[in-house]
């Protein structure tokens, strides 16, 4: 197994054929001459070949490992924006709002984001469109506000003047950034799956161009891989977690690697969660289009996007569920009163019903319903899959079920913080087991708060339907959340509801 000390690594494949070698960018590591288009350096002396190997990170670096992209543009295109108050307050509520507009415009197109290839003439077309847009819906309100042209055509003089700094801003902000990773001031330990010709390209390419803000860190890959591989490498796929956590690895290039992908992104999930992902397309097309283009070199990287519910992303669905929740716990109240009297003349006492579900990270809770049947025992309430089509289910009991008005009491999970509006719909311990056991991917999807509707429901995947289908869409919406699709969830669920399409 490869090891890593202070300074030398140690491969261990043949001891003979790779002594240990000092940890710097262009080691000679003896072996045999690789093939011409190998990727490798072209140097070759006899049977020496340049090796791109992991080289030490610098002490400035490692003290502004926390430091992102955003946070260097962000301040500085807020200030840019607000500039024109410095000038005149004449128009201060709509050049408020125009940074406003712009800085969430430019966040959600992926200008705060951080990139390989750092260059303002790529920005600029985003950057023109956004500012555009952002100023056309502040001069549309404005012009309904103030009955004069003039004073329209005096705020988008300011506007232009704001834009004109923001643009300025950002190129110095830019070079700043490629400055300090020129330096080395700035950079990321970076581990790359694979072991061919692209991996061995890239390994060179980080170590000869540090203003992509990359310190090569090793490559890892299977361990059949290890014979035929162009790079020594720190460690195999099994090991991910050991060498990230050795290398102090922040991003993690996926290139041309050994392993199913399924295999490996099962890997990543559980080795590299706090890592960001990049990928090497290699199929004919598939390159980013539509978002900014990057690469290392002329070799094209994807950024795949956080699928983790945590930041900021969790805070604005946190603060929507409990908003809503209260919202429709005061104004659904009195259907909730109904729903109690007619569940208690129907059934008698013990209107609600609660049972053990199991939440996000798997951690239990009790979920709360109308009752609308009373199971014989608690191992029936557990284990019976289904109670549609069961005779004992009164006529009340399956007018709030096909409703959905038996599931309202959930309102009260959310407000907690059991549950939110939108993910997957929280299982009972009994099948959570037993689907785990027999659908790959149905553990992933405990990554998020459980829902009181999900887009598996809303797609026709309630009841007796296929568990590995619910597994598949319930991971899709994780990995492709946004605040959009939780509203289209919702109202495509007011929709089943309206329809009776409930259970």
């Amino acid at each position: 197994m490869p090891k890593i000390a202070t300074g030398t690594l140690a491969v261990h494949a043949d001891e003979e054929e790779f002594p240990p070698v000092a940890l710097t960018h262009g080691a000679r590591v003896p072996s045999q001459r690789p093939p011409i288009d190998a990727g490798w350096d072209d140097s070759y002396d006899g049977n020496v070949t340049t090796a791109v190997l992991p080289y030490a990170r610098s002490a400035t670096s490692s003290r502004t490992r926390s430091l992102r992209a955003w946070m260097v543009a962000a301040p500085v295109d807020l200030a840019a924006l607000l500039t024109p108050l410095l000038m005149t307050d004449r128009f201060w509520r709509g050049n408020l709002s125009f940074a406003a507009l712009t800085i969430v415009a430019f966040a959600m197109s992926g200008l705060y984001r951080g990139r390989r290839h750092m260059s303002i003439l790529d920005e600029l077309p985003s950057m023109f469109g956004r500012l555009l847009a952002s100023a056309s819906v502040v001069a549309m309100i404005a012009s309904l506000r103030h009955d004069s042209v003039a004073h329209v055509a005096d705020f988008m003089r300011s506007v232009a003047i704001a834009a004109g700094i923001v643009i300025v801003g950002r190129a110095v902000t830019r070079y700043m950034v490629v400055f300090a990773r020129r330096r080395r001031w700035v950079e990321h330990s970076a581990l790359i799956i694979g072991s061919g010709p692209i991996a061995a390209d890239l390994a060179r390419l980080l170590g000869r161009y540090p203003q992509y803000g990359l310190r090569y860190a090793g490559s890892v890959d299977t361990e059949t891989a290890r014979e035929s591989s162009l790079q020594p490498l720190v460690g195999t796929l099994e090991e991910l977690d050991k060498a990230v956590a050795l290398t102090e690895c922040d991003v993690i290039i996926i290139a041309d690697h050994r392993c199913q992908e399924s295999h490996l992104m099962e890997i990543i999930r559980q080795s590299a969660q706090d890592c960001d992902i990049w990928v090497v397309p290699t199929l004919w097309g598939s390159h980013s289009n539509g978002k900014l283009p990057d690469h290392i070199g002329a070799i094209p990287v994807v950024h795949i996007d956080d699928t983790t519910l945590s930041g900021w992303r969790w805070a604005v669905k946190r603060a929507t569920d409990v908003i809503f929740s209260s919202l429709a716990l005061t104004l659904l109240s009195p259907l909730l009163l109904l729903a109690a009297i007619g569940t208690r003349l129907d059934g008698g006492p013990g209107i609600l019903f609660y049972q053990e579900r199991i939440g996000r990270h798997g951690k239990p809770f009790k979920v709360i319903k109308f009752r609308s049947l009373r199971p014989v025992n608690e191992q029936e309430s557990q284990t019976n899959w289904s109670i549609a089509h069961d005779s004992r289910v009164s006529l009340f009991g399956r007018l709030i079920r096909r409703t959905s008005i038996d599931e309202l009491p959930q309102l009260w999970n959310i407000l907690r913080g059991d549950m939110t509006f939108v993910g997957p719909r929280p299982e009972r311990p009994h099948f959570v087991e037993k689907f785990t056991a027999e659908f790959p991917g149905y553990a992933m999807r405990h990554r998020v708060p459980v829902g009181l509707t999900g887009l598996a429901q809303v797609s026709g995947l309630r009841g007796d339907t296929s568990i590995a289908d619910r597994a598949r869409f319930d991971n899709y919406y994780i990995e492709n959340w946004s605040l959009w699709l939780d509203i289209k969830v919702v109202l495509r669920t007011l929709t089943e509801v309206v329809r009776g399409g409930g259970r």
